[in-house]
């Protein structure tokens, strides 16, 4: 595998260059294993044998009829017409969407949906071999349809979620500029109750189109602890922008592409009977008239097992000196960074990167308080179709110390080059519209005191120990 890192000291430009020229060496490479050692003996490569398993297992959610992608990839009459496309795709690592460097920063997660690179030789070989159909007795057994619009976490073996709230809803004209709908919706529990799993999604498969993001805010109903105060951003500690948004307990923020927010164990966020959800619903005209809203599904930790600590949401910035400073010429790349504190001992759960239509790449560093650092996740050709939400292992997941500075670093490439681009003639600056411009890193956190923070390092250098014995005995 090669890795697209980027050296501090390159240009925007030269960035995207890098990125350009490692995705080109990483096809090639990937091109080149997948010819045989002995080419005189090559087994054949079939549609019906090889590739239609790789299919199912990690395209078809998406690539069914009337589903969210352009094309049903499931027989081979529907795949054949795509094949030269597909593999360019796979092999450039932009389908499926994990667009998460595979050599910087930790690398193990938990909704993984990246192919081997067994799999995307397969697919290379099976096309540069004439992408053959093989024997239909060969095919395995076709999985379900989706039908609905289904929540992915009873799709990943969670079950159904145990509440839904659903917002009202907002008709959208055809033609419109850009919408932000927030209504309110009640909570209706009796009880306090944990979450361990939340999960966002349109009201419909159609309201897809539309929906650009969603966040439910908590109104709480006097539990002040769920108020984030573990960061600090900006020179006034506690009083920044950014400060002050992380603050508003969030339940869930939902975009384009994303899944559910799956929370480590022991760790959830506490519901309080009387508490409301507060809706920010960014919604943009489609061609054709449609009516959506948003759901929020939560399962709940049983009673009896609820956990010892909270996880909050953060949006850690990528632009620093606020809003104002974003500024993107046109025809040109622009890079961006921004810094926030960790004021505890911190616990990374997740890493979810979010841009508009002109981000490019992000980079999370951690600038510990001995001044080393380490890289924890760097995207560096991000998509603005699929707001990916890469859930860390629980033993890989950033165990970092009071003190740590998060650095987000942000890349944009407001040119022609840019597909997504709507019109690379115009200045970009910081706006909530998809036409505008932003950067920030969503992390779910938990904060942990000294002694938790020792066992807990403690507990991983035994495990670790633990597994490099093993490997040693081999």
């Amino acid at each position: 595998m090669i890795a697209t890192f980027i050296p501090r000291h390159l240009s925007a430009a030269g960035i995207t260059l890098a990125i350009v020229i490692a995705m080109v060496a990483q096809a090639s490479a990937l091109a080149a294993d997948a010819k045989p050692a002995n080419p005189g003996v090559r087994e054949q490569v079939t549609f019906s044998k090889d590739v239609s398993p790789i299919l199912q297992e990690k395209c078809q959610e998406c690539h069914q009829p009337n589903s969210i992608a352009p094309m049903s990839l499931i027989t081979f009459q529907q795949v054949r017409p795509w094949a030269r496309s597909i593999k360019q795709r796979v092999i450039t690592r932009q389908m499926p969407p994990w667009h998460i460097d595979q050599g910087v920063g930790v690398q193990k997660f938990k909704n993984d949906m990246s192919l081997s690179d067994q799999q995307i030789n397969t697919i290379v070989r099976w096309v540069d071999g004439g992408a053959l159909q093989g024997d239909p007795k060969d095919l395995p057994a076709a999985k379900p349809l989706v039908s609905d619009n289904e929540w992915k976490g009873a799709r990943d073996g969670y079950g159904p979620p145990d509440l839904v709230v659903k917002s009202s809803e907002y008709t959208m004209p055809a033609r419109h500029q850009d919408v932000w709908y927030r209504p309110m919706s009640d909570i209706p529990i009796t009880e306090p109750r944990w979450a361990k799993m939340v999960e966002i999604r349109p009201t419909s498969l159609k309201g897809r189109k539309i929906l650009h993001h969603s966040i439910a805010y908590l109104v709480l109903n006097n539990d002040p602890e769920a108020v984030n105060t573990g960061t600090s951003n900006g020179p006034s500690a506690g009083n920044s922008p950014a400060d002050l948004v992380n603050r508003r307990p969030q339940l869930m923020e939902w975009a384009i592409g994303k899944g559910y927010d799956l929370f480590r164990p022991d760790t959830g966020k506490l519901i309080v009977p009387g508490e409301k959800i507060s809706w920010d619903q960014h919604l943009h005209a489609a061609g054709e008239e449609v009516t959506v809203g948003s759901e929020i599904g939560i399962w709940f930790y049983k009673k009896g097992e609820e956990p010892k600590k909270r996880s909050y949401l953060i949006g850690f910035t990528g632009i620093r000196g606020g809003r104002q400073s974003l500024d993107i010429p046109p025809n040109s790349f622009a890079q961006t960074e921004g810094f926030t504190a960790l004021k505890e001992n911190t616990l990374i759960e997740n890493f979810q990167p979010h841009f508009h239509l002109r981000g490019k790449s992000m980079q999370v560093e951690a600038i510990l308080p001995d001044g080393s650092s380490q890289i924890l996740s760097y995207v560096g050709n991000f998509n603005f179709n699929w707001m990916t939400n890469y859930i860390y292992d629980d033993d890989a997941a950033p165990l970092l110390p009071k003190g740590t500075v998060i650095h987000v670093s942000a890349w944009y490439d407001n040119t022609t080059a840019n597909k997504n681009n709507p019109d690379p003639e115009q200045w970009v600056g910081y706006g909530d519209r998809t036409v505008d411009e932003m950067a920030h890193a969503w992390m779910n956190v938990v904060y942990l005191n000294d002694a938790e923070y020792q066992q807990m390092l403690a507990d991983r250098k035994a495990k670790m120990a633990k597994v490099n014995t093993a490997q040693n005995r081999q």
